[in-house]
């Protein structure tokens, strides 16, 4: 499966992001891409208000999003906002395009580093698996890359290749942080890790809240870099190797010794 991974740098424009998210999939579609990845927040930025820019699931920007998928036969995965039922709004990342039409929305907030993601936005609860092409790719954002128990709960559940859109907050040590956390979930899970990220606006945008550092990056199931971006705005495409993910499912076996630790667990515990 070919992938393209688009480290765009949003703005507070979403008709202007839409058309962004257009440019970057024609260009992945160009380059052969079957999915085109796209980080949190593509539809707006942070750092201004999400409930003046939230929109429903079918809403004028997701539809966009997805007459856009339809027209260049891709699944494109894109993070936007929409409202919540408590006044607050969802985090969430839309996925699109040939046959594919899901939603996930963030289940860990980023209540952290100063910052406190949930006074404004609505925890998801249900982990997402989606299907492209019959290869299943799960689906995360950005704060869930510190909890590793989402991503062997993911690939326990079949997920082969496992994404991660982020809008990564800047700061001394955040992008060596980024690039360890990716590398590690890899090889919890043993599984393909995309993780794209906004682009690094700037300084003075990057003061207003978690806007990008780049870095977005593609791991192997035992945890290397295969490919990674700079700082600036970027379109990564790679063809990534599933037969590694079996490969080293049977050679590292982390996922299937943990299940028969816990089934020797419980049996003890019975006796």
């Amino acid at each position: 499966m070919r992938i393209a991974l688009a480290q765009i740098q949003s703005g507070t424009d979403p008709s202007a992001n839409l058309g962004v998210v257009g440019d970057f999939s024609r260009r992945a579609v160009d380059a052969g891409a079957d999915m085109v990845l796209f980080p949190e927040a593509t539809m707006c930025r942070f750092g201004v208000s999400l409930t003046r820019v939230a929109e429903p699931l079918d809403g004028p920007w997701a539809s966009g999003v997805r007459a856009l998928a339809a027209d260049l036969d891709v699944v494109v995965v894109a993070g936007m906002f929409c409202p919540a039922d408590d006044g607050r709004v969802t985090n969430t990342l839309l996925a699109t395009g040939r046959g594919v039409d899901e939603h996930y929305h963030k289940i860990h907030l980023y209540d952290a580093f100063g910052f406190t993601e949930s006074r404004t936005v609505a925890p998801g609860f249900d982990p997402v698996i989606i299907a492209v092409d019959g290869v299943a790719v799960g689906l995360t954002t950005c704060y869930d890359v510190r909890f590793p128990e989402q991503y062997v709960e993911l690939a326990q559940r079949g997920a082969q290749v496992i994404t991660v859109h982020a809008s990564w907050g800047s700061g001394s040590g955040k992008l060596d942080q980024w690039t360890l956390l990716a590398r590690a979930r890899a090889a919890d899970a043993t599984s393909i890790v995309a993780a794209v990220g906004q682009a690094h606006p700037g300084d003075e945008i990057a003061a207003l809240g978690p806007t990008g550092v780049g870095g977005s990056m593609v791991c192997s199931p035992t945890g290397d870099v295969l490919v990674s971006a700079g700082a600036e705005p970027d379109l990564l495409v790679l063809d990534v190797d599933l037969e590694s993910v079996e490969k080293a499912r049977d050679t590292v076996a982390v996922l299937r010794n943990r299940t028969e630790f816990a089934q020797s667990s419980r049996a003890q515990s019975l006796r």
